[in-house]
C-alpha cells in the first residue's frame, strides 16, 4: 500500500534535503510516497528497469543477486538511509541487483526524473546525495574486503559484531537473516556456519535463545574477528 510521506523531521531531510528550500521540499513531499514491505518481500529485482530513487525509512533489508547457478550472493544487510538500491541509477536504466526486507520495512520513492532536475538546479544537493551514495559503496568494499581477508570463525564474528556495533547497537537482538544468509554473506557454507555458531556458544561467548542473540564476551569476538 502507498501513502503519502510526512515530510516533517525526516531524518532524510537532514540528511540530504537540508540543501533544498521549503518550496521544493513541499514540492518533493509532493512527489514522494511511502510502500510498506513485509519481510521477505523483492523491493526491487536484478534487472528490473529503474524508474525511481529509493531509501530506506525504517527496517532492513540485504542487497544481493542471484549466481548463474540460482544461489543467492549476499552483498550487504544494512539499515535506513543507506541508499543500496541507487547505487546504478545514474549510470544504468536496470538494477544490477536485488533488494529485499530482511524485517518489516518501509521504503520512500521518489520519481527518478524529479531527482535529476533537482540535481541539475541544485549542485548543493546533488553533492550531497552523491557524497552519501560514495560513501555507502565504500563502505560497502571495504566491508567485502574485510570479510574476505578472514577465515571461518573470524569472519562470522565480524557479522555479529557487525548486528552488535552497526545495526543494533546492542549485544542482544533477535538475528534478521537465517543460517543460510550469513553464510551467503561471508562465502561459506550454512553447516560450517551453524558450527560456529554452536562454537562460540559452548565457549560461552554468545548465548541463543531462538532467533535472539546475546554477545556475552565482545572482547573475545573482536579478538576472534581480529586474528581472523
Amino acid at each position: 500500500m502507498n501513502s503519502n510521506c510526512i515530510c516533517e523531521n525526516c531524518e532524510f531531510r537532514d540528511i540530504v534535503f537540508a540543501y533544498l528550500d521549503e518550496a521544493t521540499v513541499r514540492e518533493l513531499c509532493n512527489n514522494k510516497e511511502e510502500q510498506a514491505f513485509r519481510k521477505g518481500e523483492i523491493i526491487n529485482h536484478e534487472g528490473e528497469k529503474i524508474t525511481s530513487f529509493k531509501y530506506l525509512k525504517s527496517g532492513l533489508v540485504k542487497l544481493y543477486r542471484r549466481t548463474p547457478s540460482g544461489d543467492e550472493q549476499v552483498i550487504t544487510i544494512t539499515k535506513p538511509f543507506e541508499f543500496v538500491s541507487n547505487m546504478n541509477i545514474f549510470s544504468e536504466d536496470r538494477y544490477r541487483y536485488s533488494v529485499s526486507a530482511v524485517e518489516d520495512s518501509v521504503v520512500c520513492t521518489v520519481d527518478l526524473d524529479f531527482i535529476k532536475a533537482l540535481f541539475l538546479k541544485n549542485g548543493g544537493f546533488a553533492m550531497g546525495l552523491l557524497t552519501k551514495i560514495s560513501k555507502i559503496n565504500d563502505k560497502i568494499i571495504s566491508q567485502t574486503l574485510d570479510i574476505r581477508q578472514k577465515n571461518l570463525i573470524g569472519r562470522v564474528a565480524f557479522i555479529l559484531l557487525y548486528f552488535t556495533k552497526d545495526i543494533y547497537n546492542s549485544r542482544v537482538f533477535d538475528l534478521p537473516v537465517s543460517r543460510k544468509e550469513i553464510a551467503d554473506y561471508i562465502g561459506m557454507s550454512t553447516a560450517n556456519v551453524i558450527r560456529t555458531l554452536s562454537d562460540f556458544k559452548r565457549d560461552g561467548i554468545i548465548r541463543v535463545f531462538g532467533k535472539t542473540i546475546e554477545i556475552v564476551d565482545i572482547e573475545k569476538l573482536e579478538s576472534i574477528s581480529k586474528r581472523g
